[in-house]
């Protein structure tokens, strides 16, 4: 699989794709236009780990909500992310049965070198 969940209208999903330079047998979904599904959402559950793990601590909405203050369960993290696109941290690189989560440059220059050698 060779896929890449980001939103088009942030600026460093931009630019980390032009930085990874996907080849065309990539699908890029926009999560705004296209809302991630049940199904999508369990395939990068199953690589990563954790619905935590692929859930934005930095959304507007988490800190609108007061959610840093609640005890949040695993159920909790998958529903809010597919309640909202916001809640998914991104871009989502998938790629050869592994996943690149978020934006830090560990992740992406990990993402980087699995795709590009």
């Amino acid at each position: 699989m060779k896929k890449i969940y980001h939103l088009s209208t942030c600026d460093t999903c931009k630019r980390i794709l032009k930085e990874l330079n996907p080849s065309t047998d990539f699908v890029l979904q926009d999560i705004k236009n296209e809302l991630i599904t049940k199904e999508q959402l369990e395939e990068m559950k199953s690589l990563s780990g954790t619905y935590e793990s692929l859930f934005s601590k930095r959304a507007r909405l988490y800190k609108e909500r007061d959610l840093k203050n609640q005890a949040l369960t695993e159920n909790d993290f998958r529903d809010l992310i597919l309640e909202h696109y916001t809640f998914l941290k991104r871009p989502v690189v998938l790629f050869d049965n592994q996943i690149f989560v978020g934006n830090s440059k560990k992740v992406v220059e990990a993402a980087n070198n699995a795709i590009n050698g």
